[in-house]
């Protein structure tokens, strides 16, 4: 461990996994799994939501977590931050703002994002926080609601070496997959290419259904039968059978999907027509979520991905 972190770690917090204040700043549909089981394995989890009374709230207190109301009851004293938030403005609001986390986490104290805010944003935070002494890991996560409950996520983590280390045994707590992917920026920038694979490949999961349909297929056979072949996938086989029911609540929303791609393209800096598959899948994502009906999980982006199937019907 370098001297750097070694003259801090007093006012950080202790390095030891079970002494280790956790504060989960971000109590939403998948920052409430992970805080839970971060709670249920142990750990000192303190949790914080910018809207108080959440269902979040709820969970972590019955998994043995705590909630505190103000952010800097939470970030006080804690030697790793969450954050689980929304589109680039909430993280740097959180971390950087008046009040934030840059103004009440203690020097060493390890920041870890696990929104998607794009590779420019997460440097930008990186050097924010690395002049006063913070060190900003960007760790998008992928998996979905399933692997957030189930504590299988894959997490990519841009950042450096030391901090990454020192966050490691708590990412295992709520992740299968953790990889270090290089400097501040590297995980988003994986991340924004595992939101490409996502994206395109349900439009190949909505066209088999749509097909099966046109020769008079069952559609349970697209799932039972496809899903263990070559053209099978995590998505054919986690959101192919809520296609079937006409089941399109949120596993992972379709606006958050939406900002996701547009981050994509605004990371291209203009280069979009090299990636034809991924302007086709925003714009069906587009049509469905500007759409007036309430089927499923609600209108306006707050259906989950696969309501894709929507605009083929």
């Amino acid at each position: 461990m370098s001297k750097a972190i070694d003259e801090t770690e007093k006012e950080a917090g202790s390095n030891r996994l079970e002494d280790m204040q956790i504060a989960y700043l971000g109590l939403g549909l998948m920052g409430e799994a992970m805080a839970v089981n971060l709670a249920k394995a142990g750990l000192n989890v303190v949790g914080w939501n910018r809207t108080p009374g959440k269902p979040g709230e709820t969970a972590l207190l019955s998994a043995g977590g705590k909630v505190e109301k103000t952010l800097k009851g939470a970030v006080s004293g804690a030697a790793v931050v969450f954050t689980c938030l929304g589109d680039i403005e909430d993280v740097e609001q959180v971390l950087l703002g008046p009040g934030g986390v840059s103004e009440t986490a203690s020097p060493g104290t390890v920041i870890a994002d696990f929104s998607t805010i794009g590779p420019e944003a997460a440097i930008r935070i990186f050097n924010s926080l690395k002049d006063k002494n913070l060190h900003f890991l960007d760790a998008p996560v992928t998996g979905g609601d399933v692997g957030a409950r189930n504590a299988t996520l894959t997490i990519m983590v841009g950042g450096d070496e030391e901090p990454f280390q020192k966050a490691l045994p708590v990412f295992e707590k709520i992740g299968k997959t953790i990889k270090r992917c290089g400097p501040s920026g590297s995980g988003q920038a994986l991340k924004l290419c595992n939101q490409i694979l996502c994206a395109v490949n349900m439009i190949s999961v909505c066209e088999a259904f749509h097909l099966a349909k046109q020769l008079g297929v069952d559609e349970k056979l697209v799932v039972e039968v496809l899903s263990a072949g070559a053209g099978g996938s995590w998505a054919l086989t986690n959101l192919g059978p809520r296609i079937v029911k006409s089941d399109f609540a949120p596993g992972f929303a379709l606006k958050h999907m939406l900002k996701d791609l547009r981050l994509v393209f605004e990371n291209l800096d203009g280069e979009s027509d090299v990636l034809p598959g991924t302007k086709l899948a925003q714009a069906l994502f587009k049509q469905v979520g500007e759409s007036d009906g309430n089927a499923g999980g609600g209108a306006d982006g707050a259906r989950g991905t696969q309501a894709m199937s929507l605009a083929y019907k």
